[in-house]
């Protein structure tokens, strides 16, 4: 049996690499938020255009699986930061689609948004003792029900479907930032790049639905 020493050991020795974990992550989606920024205001300044749907999805989902599948490497920092840059690159020209048509109060009013909805469901799953692990199921649902949604949108083009799929968005990136802080706090979510990329693409979304919802609401 095991001694209440050595338990306690154990115990100190997995809060402490939660702890790690925590402070690696938010540390590194600092960084990338930062690099992000950075990028789209190089793009903006450029006027670069917005890239096309092929190009999107093979960046996005290209990137997106050589960061995962170097998470455990040095390689998978470089496809982080390629991986953000690049949706980076891509916020620039939604940006300069708004200032355009002069909502730049609208952008503002997204960012605000976005980090209130950051901030507080991070908030509630750094100290909440209830288990929010109910969440996997219904964000895999909601995953299916929004791919259906961007298909179907392709070829429909109906502003109120884009307003709709916008709203269960920012539902869905609100319960994946719930879902991995708290797996990060209770030892479920052991490396930080796969945490750190899950709540870029969350907060990434978050923005870009608001966005979409406020300036739909605002178009005259």
């Amino acid at each position: 049996m095991n001694s209440p020493l050595v338990s306690r050991t154990r115990t100190q020795e997995s809060v402490l690499q939660t702890n790690k974990v925590l402070r690696n992550t938010y540390f590194l989606l600092s960084l990338t938020l930062l690099w992000s920024a950075v990028v789209a205001g190089v793009s903006m300044a450029m006027n670069l255009p917005r890239p096309g749907l092929i190009i999107m999805l093979v960046g996005f989902y290209g990137l997106l699986f050589l960061t995962e599948k170097n998470r455990n490497n040095s390689m998978g920092l470089v496809f982080t930061f390629l991986f953000t840059g690049f949706l980076g690159y891509t916020t620039g020209p939604i940006l300069n689609m708004y200032i355009g048509a002069g909502m730049g109060d609208t952008i503002v009013t997204a960012l605000g948004g976005t980090a209130l909805a950051f901030m507080s469901a991070s908030a509630y799953a750094l100290t909440t003792k209830r288990d929010l692990s109910f969440l996997g199921g219904l964000l895999m649902a909601g995953f299916v029900v929004l791919l259906i949604g961007m298909v179907a949108n392709i070829f429909l083009q109906m502003p109120m479907i884009h307003l709709a799929m916008s709203g269960m968005f920012v539902l869905f990136s609100t319960g994946a930032i719930l879902l991995t802080t708290q797996q990060i706090v209770r030892g479920g979510e052991t490396n930080y790049i796969s945490a750190t990329i899950t709540l870029y693409v969350s907060i990434y979304n978050l923005f870009i639905s608001l966005l979409s919802i406020l300036g739909i609401m605002n178009n005259d």
